[in-house]
């Protein structure tokens, strides 16, 4: 059941799948406007069936500033004011040391990952600062903080998001804008892993076997809980692992 339209409009990117998919479901479900964006417009026709003008269906790809602007400039008027921005789209690409690493792969993820979501903040940021109001919402990972063995520019541009966040919140003080760095820990149900190991779907589900990991939902959930807060709390960042993970010992190389 929709509830009554809640006044405020949000734009996840990356909407087309996983968290995205998700976090877009949750906010219509709670009377938000959402500009759903991705590449795979097709995969968000569910939601504009069920929601009807509530849910805005946008192409995008993050990677391409033609496509970012083009966005930004013809949006609705109805849903021009955006209070909640949702930098969620990104990606791993491989698990091999960095000296076996496809430089394509690491090519990608920094495309993405760093250049895609600095320029739809870049975009969108400005009109938030005139309207004296908003909430950005940067999908970051726990692998920006804790280093493991193939994580090389996988983390190292997670460990970018959890900076910039922090550095908008510098920029932004006294402005009325809000910035948050979800990191999430190992995360089930969606096609993060699959499009890490290039569609070896069989590599990707051993990494979830026998754990009751984080949900999509879990992450729509955290986002509805920060966007419901009142302007005047921030949460700078916020790390979530399932139960079942933990921290490793450092690794120690021994001679034989």
């Amino acid at each position: 059941m929709v509830n009554e339209f809640c006044g405020k409009t949000a734009l996840v990117t990356g909407a087309s799948s996983g968290f995205g998919y998700a976090i877009c479901a949750r906010l219509l479900k709670e009377g938000y406007r959402v500009i759903a964006a991705a590449r795979r417009t097709d995969r968000l026709e569910p939601l504009q069936r069920e929601y009807g003008a509530m849910v805005f269906v946008a192409e995008l790809d993050v990677r391409v500033a033609e496509s970012v602007l083009q966005l930004h400039d013809s949006l609705p008027e109805a849903f021009c004011a955006i209070d909640v921005l949702v930098n969620n789209a990104g990606l791993a690409l491989g698990l091999e040391p960095a000296f076996k690493a496809d430089f394509n792969d690491w090519q990608t993820m920094i495309d993405t990952n760093v250049t895609g979501l600095a320029r739809v903040t870049h975009c969108f940021l400005p009109d938030m600062v005139k309207r004296g109001r908003g909430l950005v919402i940067n999908m970051g990972s726990i692998a920006g903080t804790y280093p493991y063995p193939g994580g090389n520019v996988y983390g190292a541009t997670k460990a970018f998001v959890a900076q910039f966040s922090l550095n908008l919140r510098a920029d932004l003080a006294g402005t009325g804008v809000r910035v948050t760095d979800i990191q999430p820990g190992l995360c089930g149900g969606t096609e993060f892993s699959s499009v890490r190991f290039h569609g070896d779907t069989d590599r990707a589900a051993s990494l979830y076997a026998g754990v009751d990991a984080i949900t999509s939902e879990d992450i729509a959930e955290t986002v509805s809980w920060i966007a419901g807060l009142p302007p005047h709390f921030n949460v700078n960042a916020i790390e979530i692992m399932p139960t079942a993970q933990s921290f490793s010992p450092l690794h120690v190389s021994r001679k034989a």
